[in-house]
């Protein structure tokens, strides 16, 4: 009886999600700092490879605590169901980029990417969408190409046509 009271008034100021968040950033803050210190770390005048890993993990520790903090005075909401829409369409775009960038090239792989993940809205139209793809694929060339000039094919070997 006792303990039910306890974890329904810990439920309306602790919110879970923003803990857990906290704690994998401490998480990842603690994991990075320790494969750090296998580097040589150096001085602030005189910074070696590990140094500014170490400092970022450090930071990452200080902002998972702070989000912890964050979390006690929160009232948890229901977060209801997952945008499984989002999650599909964004978490694939990136992989059939890095999939089809050799072969269809880069402006191919860039606009399909972009066409995908533009598809994760609901509110967005073909139409939108389309547009969405032309400015990106445009500016993504423009500047990765043309302005940098990195080293990548515009069309691959399977666009025979190009």
């Amino acid at each position: 009886m006792i303990t039910r009271a306890f974890t329904k008034g810990l439920s309306r100021r602790f919110n879970k999600t923003d803990a857990s968040a906290g704690l994998l950033f401490i998480a990842f803050g603690l994991i990075f700092g320790w494969q750090s210190m296998g580097m040589e770390l150096g001085t602030a005048l005189r910074m070696g490879p590990g140094y500014f890993p170490l400092i970022l993990s450090a930071i990452l520790i200080l902002l998972g605590c702070a989000v912890i903090l964050a979390a006690l005075d929160k009232v948890t909401d229901d977060t209801g169901t997952y945008a499984w829409r989002g999650m599909v369409f964004i978490l694939s775009a990136p992989i059939l980029f890095g999939l089809t960038v050799q072969g269809l090239g880069f402006i191919a792989s860039v606009a399909m990417a972009t066409l995908i993940a533009s598809r994760a809205s609901l509110k967005m139209g073909w139409r939108s969408s389309l547009l969405l793809t032309l400015g990106v694929t445009a500016f993504s060339t423009v500047v990765f190409s043309f302005g940098l000039g990195l080293p990548f094919q515009r069309f691959g070997p399977w666009l025979p046509f190009f």
